[in-house]
């Protein structure tokens, strides 16, 4: 063994060693190297994407029951259209829409995560922690800082709005955090049980509702979710996912 072989081995860099073994010139061999490199790099940066979303899980399309609802089986195509990403190069938004345990926060995880995957930069929030923080941050007059957090993501996920109305001041800070990603064309995705037609009950006034909703449905998606709570049908103590 070679003292480099050696070095390697104490790395425990098995691949590295493999590829110095083989009767390889040079030139492949740095390649090959090279590519681990690589390789590993994007790891790392998946890695990071990943803690700095929030996501706390890694999410997979497998586990969504496409069965559970006509709705769910009639959106199939769209749905997976959007583990394309091809979405976040457009500026298009997405918006879910149903009952709770529908599966809409799962489905928003699963394009984050992908996302992710994708080296992307991506936040997920629920729309009360967002509001809260941006509330809070007029207190010591960080608010434009505290609003780049949820404004530069390529990918912002907004999930539960619409479970509390909004005041004025809240209300305010959602449509600045919308209107921003909207006009730089950065893609958002909510998941919400309240349709369009009732968001002037959840924010402060209709003037707002209607200005937000404008600016999403410009350029977005929307998917209707029917069908029963999951959470309620699942009894077993580790019910599948939704």
């Amino acid at each position: 063994m070679t003292p480099l072989h050696q070095k390697l081995s104490q790395l425990s860099l098995t691949a590295m060693t493999d590829a110095t073994t083989r009767n390889r010139s040079f030139t492949e061999t740095l390649e090959s190297l090279a590519d681990l490199e690589l390789e590993s790099r994007s790891h790392r940066a998946i890695e990071r994407r990943f803690r700095s979303s929030r996501l706390q899980a890694q999410y997979s399309i497998d586990s969504f029951h496409f069965k559970h609802h006509k709705s769910r089986m009639e959106l199939k195509n769209r749905i997976m259209r959007l583990l394309d990403l091809e979405f976040l190069s457009k500026g298009t938004s997405a918006i879910f829409i149903g009952n709770p345990g529908v599966g809409k926060t799962f489905l928003a995880k699963v394009i984050a995560w992908r996302a992710c995957q994708a080296n992307q930069r991506v936040l997920f929030t629920t729309a009360m922690d967002m509001l809260n923080q941006l509330s809070a941050s007029q207190v010591d007059h960080s608010v434009i800082r505290k609003l780049k957090i949820y404004t530069e993501p390529t990918l912002l996920v907004c999930d539960e709005l619409g479970y509390l109305a909004l005041d004025q001041q809240t209300s305010n800070l959602f449509y600045q955090v919308i209107s921003t990603r909207h006009s730089h064309k950065r893609s958002t995705i909510i998941t919400t049980n309240t349709a369009f037609s009732e968001w002037g009950n959840i924010l402060y006034n209709t003037t707002i509702a209607t200005a937000i909703a404008d600016r999403l449905v410009e350029n977005s998606e929307i998917f209707l979710l029917g069908g029963d709570s999951l959470r309620k049908a699942n009894k077993n103590p580790n019910p599948p996912a939704e």
